[in-house]
């Protein structure tokens, strides 16, 4: 197989990763409002897995680390199908949005 084959794979599974990552990210304020707390917690704890992939990587998505060998692209979404601003911005984006859910969750489960 072609690097540039090999890139457009880890390209695509990139971005099904991101996007389950961020369809869970988006369903945790359904759960959290519905306080079905057993399906919430279970997504925050894939986030928090995720989190700790990240953390452990240096901040870095393992995949963009395998994308890195099959180019010597370094802007923002070389290593994933994004607009150029989303991938730049993704960890602040949507760190902001999940860590807003855990401050709303905890109050909401702490009111119950």
């Amino acid at each position: 197989m072609s690097s540039a084959t090999t890139l457009v794979l880890i390209k695509l599974a990139h971005t099904i990763v991101w996007a389950m990552m961020v369809g869970i990210i988006v369903a945790i304020p359904w759960f959290v409002r519905r306080s079905n707390w057993r399906a919430a917690g279970l997504l925050i704890g894939v986030i928090l897995v995720e989190c700790a992939v990240l953390a452990l990587n240096h901040m870095r998505c393992p995949l963009t680390d395998l994308a890195a060998r099959y180019t010597a692209d370094r802007v923002a979404n070389f290593d994933i199908y994004l607009p150029l601003w989303l991938a730049a911005n993704n960890k602040l984006i949507f760190g902001t949005v999940f860590g807003t859910e855990l401050i709303w969750g905890g109050w909401r489960f702490a009111k119950k």
